[in-house]
């Protein structure tokens, strides 16, 4: 069971981590809107995102960095009033140039943070998969209520609501945290939940080659489902406007991950964490091949399937990177790792789009699928390193 002070810090951090996620995953369930607004196609619509995912991952590396310096609760409340202020941007937003600019704010104050929060429970909680595998399940949440509450927003009032009640549940959230986190002069915890001795060097650039494949992987498919959902699924709830059907789905396929990361947290704490994430990436590859194929009963129960399977790699990946990182570096380990999944990850965004124009946005997912087949064997050549 977790003590009191670990369920304070679980629920603050999840509430960060929903609002994280949320924001970053309305642009996708948008694009549909976006593109007749601003008369733009998919694919400059993709690299727009891209661009501000990859904010989202770059500044994770400086925050992982002055972590220990000025304290969680310092960094905590950067990220919030300045996603708020962001948000804000994007509403008075009239132009797609102001739009990028402001996306791309955004995405660099959310990057704060991953490496905050993460650090801050590695370091108070001694179960560490579980508590991974809990603070996933409200980032999980947030990424299903970004899409659904996007496309409602969108299609009841408009758009920009979506970004305008994100800068307002930020401003809520920075009130509460400067109220209930008390000031510390003692920026660095000496207790550390993790003991993990020096950091381990080749295997951790090892899981940063799999933390790449994965964010690529995650990119590729979750910036083109909805509108995939939009414009392909049929039979299935058509008196739906198109932009509300396919976050609909969308969010659906990502509240499966929710069950996912407290699998991934409790299987993570019973079994071998880097034969999981074998297991995992050979479980993505046939569900990604037919979440693409064009008929609607198979695409909803494989991306069901989908969001329970790739959610699970969140908190096992976490708990591997507290365990091949010294206390002193875990922070930038952090950090790094977000830089790699979120920021190199989003190039998946900019490129996925030019396949979809191409070939059209069911070609996508299959295309992926070949990524995890790659993490498949560097995670083969991981166990043998860390053994």
């Amino acid at each position: 069971m977790f003590s009191r002070d670990s369920k304070i810090i679980l629920i603050l951090t999840g509430l960060s981590h929903f609002n994280v996620h949320s924001g970053m995953l309305i642009f996708p369930a948008i694009m549909g809107i976006l593109m007749k607004e601003f008369e733009v196609n998919l694919s400059t619509l993709g690299w727009v995102y891209m661009i501000s995912n990859f904010m989202f991952g770059l500044g994770a590396i400086p925050a992982g960095w002055i972590e220990r310096k000025i304290g969680g609760r310092t960094l905590l409340l950067i990220y919030l009033l300045g996603a708020a202020a962001s948000g804000i941007m994007v509403v008075l937003s009239r132009d797609l140039k102001t739009l990028t600019a402001a996306l791309m704010m955004l995405g660099l104050f959310c990057s704060i943070y991953h490496p905050a929060g993460l650090t801050l429970i590695s370091r108070r909680i001694s179960q560490t998969s579980r508590a991974m595998g809990y603070h996933g399940m409200a980032g999980s949440s947030g990424l299903a209520a970004g899409p659904l509450l996007a496309a409602w927003l969108a299609s009841s009032i408009s758009w920009r609501w979506a970004y305008g009640s994100l800068a307002i549940f930020c401003l809520v959230l920075a009130a509460v945290t400067a109220i209930v986190i008390p000031t510390r002069k003692v920026a660095v915890c000496e207790e550390d939940a993790v003991q993990s001795g020096p950091t381990r060097i080749f295997p951790l650039l090892m899981y940063y080659v799999i933390a790449v494949l994965i964010g690529l992987t995650f990119y590729g498919f979750s910036t083109y489902m909805p509108i995939h959902f939009s414009e392909n699924l049929e039979g299935v709830l058509e008196s739906l406007d198109g932009v509300v059907r396919g976050g609909f789905f969308a969010t659906l396929v990502l509240v499966a991950g929710i069950p996912g990361q407290l699998l991934g947290g409790r299987w993570g704490e019973k079994f071998d964490k880097v034969r999981l994430l074998q297991m995992i990436a050979i479980a993505h590859i046939p569900l990604l091949i037919a979440f693409g194929v064009n008929r609607s009963e198979i695409m909803i129960l494989s991306g069901v399937l989908l969001g329970v399977v790739h959610f699970m790699v969140q908190p096992i990946g976490n708990a591997l990177i507290a365990k091949l990182t010294s206390d002193t570096s875990r922070g930038l380990g952090y950090g790094i790792s977000f830089f790699l999944s979120f920021g190199i990850g989003s190039l998946a965004s900019g490129f996925g789009g030019n396949l979809a124009v191409k070939y059209g946005v069911s070609m996508v997912f299959p295309f992926v699928a070949i990524l995890m087949l790659m993490v498949f064997f560097v995670a083969l050549f991981l166990r043998r390193a860390i053994q």
